[in-house]
């Protein structure tokens, strides 16, 4: 309940702050009873498309924070934490990175990373990754974390969904004023009617799933460039296969689903074109083919 809330209110307050942006600048005016402004549109479209990814991107840490219960080690308060934290410098420093900010949660296995750029991030690790996994499987999947640090994935991801929200916004109103406007043809009535106000909602359903396939698309691939990244790192390609074998035999995700892309191991969909993460039969696959 407390991540469903914590999703609902930061949504509808991004959403507020767009549009009080939007119609400060008076970009939300782009259909009007003489017809559409389509550059105007466009405008308003990419406020919304890549300010609301944005704004997502800059609170991710914090968000991952609250909505997973996840503690910074700031302090090390045993061995397991200390360990962790000279890992992740360790890590960080071949990768030529700042250090990031480590944190722990109780939670199935799995692990992630975000933050809103490579100096300003965070690699968190559950409870239960920690019990099932031997050091170097845990120290594989921290390297993983940190080549999707090394990557600039999450930038790239907010960018490419920053853009499929933008056409997906800007599509689904042309085509909406253009079939309102054939439903209209003999009307004196001026202005949008309710054809245009369905066809938008339609579209946006349409158009927003078939962009997803996009986004996650980019998301599988990621995650191959992450495990090769994390290859590097560790001078092997070993360890990550025997991380990714080990995961296989446990049951990981219990991440909300904002972080669902950012996991080690995500829901794999009955369709694989709506699967933010690779088989991973596929990903071991890949790194047994690397050189």
């Amino acid at each position: 309940m407390k991540r469903i809330i914590l999703f609902l209110v930061t949504n509808l307050a991004v959403m507020l702050v767009l549009s009080f942006t939007a119609s400060l600048l008076g970009i939300n005016r782009y259909l009007t009873a003489n017809g559409m402004n389509f550059g105007m549109l466009l405008a308003f479209c990419a406020l919304i498309g890549f300010g609301g990814s944005f704004i997502s991107l800059l609170m991710s840490k914090t968000i991952a924070k609250w909505s997973t219960g996840a503690r910074v080690i700031e302090q090390p308060q045993n061995s397991t934490e200390l360990w962790l934290v000279n890992t992740v410098q360790s890590l960080a420093t071949r990768a030529q990175l700042p250090m990031p900010e480590v944190a722990v949660y109780d939670g199935p296995p799995n692990a992630f990373a975000t933050g809103a750029s490579k100096s300003n991030s965070l690699v968190a690790v559950s409870s239960g990754l920690l019990q099932g996994m031997t050091k170097e499987e845990v120290e594989a999947v921290l390297a993983h974390e940190v080549a999707h640090i090394a990557n600039g994935d999450m930038v790239t991801l907010t960018l490419i969904q920053g853009v499929v929200n933008t056409f997906v916004m800007f599509i689904a109103r042309v085509v909406g004023y253009f079939v309102d406007s054939a439903l209209r043809r003999n009307s004196e009535q001026s202005g949008p009617g309710i054809g245009y106000m369905v066809t938008v909602i339609v579209c946006e359903i349409v158009f927003g799933i078939l962009a997803s396939v996009i986004v996650m698309y980019f998301s599988r691939q990621r995650e191959f460039r992450a495990d090769a990244g994390a290859a590097s790192l560790m001078g092997s390609n070993a360890p990550m296969i025997n991380a990714l074998r080990r995961l296989g035999g446990m049951q990981p995700d219990g991440l909300p689903q904002n972080l669902q892309a950012s996991g080690i191991s995500g829901r794999e969909s009955w369709m694989g074109l709506f699967s933010s993460h690779p088989p991973l039969e596929s990903r071991i696959a890949a790194l047994q083919a690397r050189r």
